[in-house]
């Protein structure tokens, strides 16, 4: 009698310009990874082995954003490989803190860091993965939650949307008992701001939320900022706050000019 010889699905991680942090994550499942391991065929994975085997590929999970010409070609290439394109991470996403260079002359950048600045080859800016390809869904984190990560797998296996929340950190800080740290110190946080899926990590130490998850849907970034200014933040402070992580997606990017000098 036969047996069913069923094909794993082929999973690819990709690194562009970053700080492997996102990778880690997928590392640090541990038992789960070996799990994962069982129910796909690790085709692409440079942090993790040398070994490698060739395209199409049905998952590819990528960390990082493009920075030079080389990476934006490189991202048509691995689109092209990927049936579907999970970006992981706030640089993948929304061009990490690198974009810093998007408010300034990148030039400058480059001949401050670099003793032969005429060797670097550097776009003007750093974009996230959506900015050159489409992207089958956002992975949201700098880094990501190592559970979410596991949720995205689990959920492409099943043949099933995601069950990433939403929400607002606030919400995380109502779950866990949190006192807000707003009201209760007068501290600025962009908890209200902020997509929840770090467990309220900041405001559960009596610091403000720093935005590492990126603007939740549909913010009130201008109510929130007058309020940082009522509790004495100057605009260059409101600003900076908004300028890291994920200081290039749109809504932190746009409320941050508001106050620029």
């Amino acid at each position: 009698m036969a047996t069913s010889t069923r094909k794993r699905p082929k999973l690819a991680v990709w690194k562009f310009s970053s700080c492997d942090g996102c990778q880690l994550q997928l590392l640090d499942l541990e038992d789960h990874l070996l799990d994962i391991a069982d129910a796909v065929d690790i085709a692409y994975f440079l942090e993790a082995t040398r070994a490698t085997a060739r395209g199409p590929y049905d998952l590819s999970l990528v960390e990082g954003s493009i920075t030079n010409r080389h990476d934006a070609e490189r991202i048509q290439k691995v689109r092209r490989q990927s049936k579907v394109l999970v970006s992981i991470g706030a640089c993948a996403n929304s061009g990490g803190i690198q974009a810093l260079k998007n408010f300034a002359d990148h030039k400058d950048f480059i001949r401050a860091v670099y003793a032969r600045p005429d060797y670097i080859d550097t776009l003007a800016t750093s974009t996230g993965i959506a900015d050159h390809v489409p992207v089958d869904f956002e992975l949201r984190g700098c880094p990501v939650d190592r559970h979410q990560l596991l949720e995205v797998v689990s959920a492409f296996l099943a043949g099933r949307k995601p069950n990433i929340p939403r929400t607002a950190v606030c919400t995380e800080c109502k779950r866990r008992g949190i006192a807000c740290v707003t009201v209760a110190s007068g501290t600025p946080c962009l908890g209200p701001v902020t997509q929840a899926g770090c467990g309220a990590l900041c405001p559960g130490c009596g610091r403000g939320c720093y935005g590492c998850f990126g603007p939740k849907e549909t913010p009130n970034m201008a109510n929130l900022m007058a309020e940082f200014a009522s509790l004495g933040r100057s605009e260059t402070g409101i600003r900076d706050g908004l300028r890291l992580f994920n200081a290039n997606a749109a809504p932190f990017r746009e409320e941050s000019l508001r106050h620029d000098d």
